[in-house]
């Protein structure tokens, strides 16, 4: 890679990081951005989180523990339109809103879409191209549309590995 175009992303990348910085409410240690990304004023991220190409918007908290790493292209959104009792068709002006929460050691997909009210728990694996509509178990991996459990982790293995505190 030449030098020009090596300067050229990292200075893209700081400029992502230095917003997320700027705009998160909470953000712990050792945050790397290494694509397009940008969240709201009410999400707390945790240490080691990884973008790769994340939008979060709403108004709900999202919170986002340790350890985290997301795929390209991806999104947490925690408010929707008022359509079913708001006083216009299709919508009205009015939100509504619902944290997202997802635990430590989370890895999502390429192109995966959280939607409000969905906790993501421990250690859990989204596949690329998911659409998250409801709560994912620890350990647990899942995918598609609407993303469904179609396999658990090696626990075993992944409570060793954590217990020697081996991170990504």
């Amino acid at each position: 890679m030449n030098s020009f175009f090596t300067f050229f992303i990292n200075l893209k990348r700081n400029r992502y990081r230095k917003a997320i910085l700027k705009t998160a409410k909470k953000c712990g240690l050792n945050l790397k951005v290494n694509g397009k990304s940008a969240v709201t004023n009410n999400t707390f991220l945790g240490d080691n989180v990884n973008f790769n190409g994340m939008i979060i918007q709403g108004e709900g908290k999202v919170t986002i523990g340790n350890n985290f790493h997301s795929g390209i292209d991806c999104m947490i959104i925690s408010s929707i339109h008022n359509y079913d009792k708001g006083d216009a068709i299709p919508y009205d002006d009015t939100l509504i809103s619902k944290d997202v929460v997802i635990k430590d050691n989370v890895w999502i997909g390429n192109r995966v879409i959280i939607l409000p009210g969905v906790q993501i728990n421990e250690g859990a694996i989204i596949q690329a191209g998911s659409v998250v509509t409801k709560d994912v178990p620890k350990y647990a991996i899942a995918g598609g549309h609407p993303a469904e459990v179609f396999k658990t982790r090696d626990i075993d293995h992944y409570e060793k590995l954590k217990g020697l505190s081996k991170f990504h």
